[in-house]
């Protein structure tokens, strides 16, 4: 996947530490604001992204090294609460939310046969009432500790919602491999 990305924006592909994990670098001011320009289409959903972002656009702006070193230690610092209003652009939160599934999502299979879909996120609480909404999911958002928020459903006709949706937008990574176990367990 990084590699398409880096053919397509630019940028390098490199393993680290013998093959423990692979980053993609960016270090193109050309690449950079081509990124950019991509968030002017589908802005961040999440607050900690939408906090990296607007501390880039003020590097740009300043194009001061100084500043940079003086503040990077802040780039990640964001409104906390769970009373943050974020306006949520619909329309592309079906494939971002198919994509944050991958990242954050858990299909539960167990033995009892009470088998269950959960999803959380630290600080956001709106994007858990969000995704909790467009799946109708009638449990309550949870706050199991300190600022991270979760909804866990065993609903089956909300796990339908769930399943009609990842079948309609594709997960494409390894969650894939328990979400089609899943499927079969809940059809």
């Amino acid at each position: 996947m990084l590699n398409l990305i880096s053919k397509d924006i630019g940028g390098k592909v490199r393993i680290i530490k013998k093959n423990e994990f692979v980053i993609w670098v960016v270090d193109s001011r050309k690449s950079i604001l081509k990124i950019l320009k991509i968030f002017d289409t589908y802005p961040p959903l999440t607050s900690r992204l939408r906090a990296q972002l607007k501390f880039m656009l003020e590097c740009f702006k300043r194009n001061d090294v100084e500043w940079y070193l003086n503040s990077r230690n802040s780039k990640y610092l964001t409104p906390t609460g769970s009373d943050i209003s974020v306006d949520i652009d619909y329309s592309y939160f079906n494939e971002w939310l198919s994509g944050f599934i991958e990242a954050e999502g858990c299909f539960s299979i167990r033995q009892n046969n009470f088998h269950s879909f959960s999803i959380g996120q630290n600080d956001d609480k709106y994007l858990i009432d969000a995704i909790r909404n467009h799946f109708n999911i009638q449990s309550q958002t949870r706050n199991p500790y300190k600022t991270f928020w979760l909804i866990e459903t065993y609903r089956v006709s909300t796990l339908h919602n769930i399943i009609k949706h990842c079948t309609e937008y594709p997960l494409i990574g390894q969650k894939l491999v328990s979400f089609n176990k899943f499927k079969d367990l809940i059809n």
